[in-house]
């Protein structure tokens, strides 16, 4: 007779159900796993092995093969150890079959039995959940999981728990939903000197999740700028949370019992390869810019990065999505983020300081900064010169507001756009809108009608950077408590679409 369990093969952030059948039958003894499993899933059995022999149970004199249906899809990761030896041990008819049936399970076992934690929790109480089953899992993955509140999430510490489980001598508590709450950012905007437009264009950019560039000598305080940003972001909704969580879980990056509210921010090295920003590699793994969902993605000497791996951000950035295709995957991942980035005007970084520059301004920083494409650049909504500080200036007392209060306006200025979009189940910010629901929401006055038709004569405004002008003064707008987009929103929202254009 065949023993059935259930697990989870993953496909993106997608889990897809795996039912693991096990047959016991007569023949020469012997241990198989066949279904096209990898490395990972063929060491399996002696995992199983040992940790039923530190259970004192000892494997029949029998043929034992272990099937992964369906048979053609690809099969990695340790996680199948748990659900091969429930299904070996409903075969040998120490625990009920039907209640191993009616559970979905991952976990990597130890030799002496214990339960690892795995990857990809959060997205398997999601298959769970849909397939109306409970999840068994790791004791350590039971926060993560539990946050799916359809399905019943069983954490147990180690096999033997497991077994007494079943068998009804000693059953498992369901867990439940843990939140990871880290101590807050002290970073404060106060702390940076100066800089006022520039952190208006960032409370701007976190209203709003628009682009941001950031152009300016070496020691401006650009990066300084970035790393206050999360300060002011709002924190994540319970559903962006889940979205997000669920990237970060088949990462192997939740590993603090629990998801967070926090918004990621990643800043990627310029080093980085293709894959690492994109996505792909062995597996076909999520990158940056998808580990960045919901979040910052921060991009320091931008032009360093290699052209290829510039290019490929422009259709994410547009879509919201990134599909990794690969000869033996084709995977789609979430990719909303808030991309910010930061470059010297030129190569020496000094080209607008008269007593520094080199001897080749402005060719210098024309053949610097054209390592960024007119299309990607056309991405960026909003473009800020960063000028030098000087030292003397530090001395000062600190200006502009606290991180806390630009956070409150940010909170409310989010409130207003989801109160808008709440009709819209794919727009969550004014970012998102596009085509009529744009023109029904950032139609300007006359007056401003008349300023940005004069910009876009003046300085050739594309479609794409028009239509960006009036979702920044939307947000300009909602900053400032105005239900209507007027002229003063339009005329800030060009000073920073054309501030770099101008200067070239």
């Amino acid at each position: 007779m065949v023993a059935r369990a259930y697990t989870v093969a993953f496909e993106g952030i997608e889990a897809r159900l795996v039912e693991v059948q096990c047959a016991v039958a007569a023949g020469l003894p012997a241990f198989a796993v066949v279904g096209l499993p990898d490395k990972a899933v063929s060491e399996a059995k002696e995992r199983v092995r040992a940790a039923l022999a530190a259970m004192s149970i000892a494997l029949p004199s029998k043929r034992i093969t272990v099937n992964l249906s369906p048979a053609d899809l690809p099969k990695e990761g340790s996680h199948f150890d748990l659900p091969i030896a429930l299904a070996l041990l409903a075969a040998l008819e120490i625990i009920p079959k039907d209640e191993v049936e009616a559970t979905v399970a991952l976990g990597e076992l130890s030799l002496d039995g214990r339960l690892m934690p795995v990857i990809g929790a959060l997205p398997a109480a999601m298959a769970a959940a849909e397939a109306d089953r409970a999840l068994l899992c790791p004791k350590a993955c039971g926060a993560e999981a539990a946050w799916v509140g359809a399905t019943q999430v069983l954490a147990a510490a180690s096999l033997d728990q497991v077994v007494r489980h079943y068998t009804g001598q000693a059953p498992i508590t369901p867990a439940e939903a843990g939140e990871v709450t880290r101590a807050r950012l002290t970073k404060d905007l106060r702390e940076v000197k100066g800089q006022e437009r520039a952190k208006r264009a960032l409370e701007i950019a976190a209203a709003g999740r628009h682009h941001l560039f950031l152009v300016g000598t070496p020691g401006s305080g650009k990066s300084m700028l970035a790393a206050r940003l999360p300060g002011i972001l709002p924190p994540l909704s319970a559903a962006e949370a889940l979205e997000t969580s669920m990237i970060h879980s088949l990462a192997g990056l939740l590993s603090e019992g629990g998801i967070s509210r926090d918004r990621p921010f990643r800043e990627p090295h310029h080093t980085a390869s293709m894959a690492a920003i994109v996505g792909g590699g062995r597996g076909a793994k999520p990158g940056e810019i998808s580990l960045a969902h919901h979040g910052v993605l921060f991009m320091d000497e931008f032009p360093e990065f290699p052209r290829a791996v510039l290019e490929t951000l422009r259709q994410p950035i547009e879509t919201g999505d990134v599909v990794v295709a690969r000869a033996n995957a084709h995977v789609r991942y979430p990719c909303r983020f808030l991309l910010v980035a930061a470059a010297n005007p030129c190569k020496c970084g000094y080209m607008t300081d008269p007593a520094r520059a080199c001897a080749k301004v402005p060719i210098c920083g024309e053949d610097y900064l054209s390592r960024i494409s007119g299309p990607l650049m056309d991405r960026f909504d909003l473009r800020v010169d960063v000028p030098p500080v000087a030292y003397t200036d530090l001395d000062l007392p600190p200006s502009g507001d606290r991180s806390a209060t630009v956070a409150a306006r940010v909170i409310a200025a989010r409130a207003v756009q989801t109160q808008r979009f709440a009709a819209h189940p794919g727009l969550r910010v004014n970012a998102d809108a596009e085509g009529a629901i744009l023109d029904e929401i950032a139609s300007p006055d006359a007056e401003g009608r008349a300023l940005i038709s004069r910009v876009a004569d003046r300085f050739g405004l594309s479609a794409r950077g028009y239509h960006r002008v009036l979702r920044v003064a939307r947000t300009i707008a909602d900053l400032a408590g105005s239900a209507e987009v007027r002229s003063p929103h339009i005329a800030e929202a060009v000073s920073f679409r054309i501030n770099l254009g101008q200067r070239a």
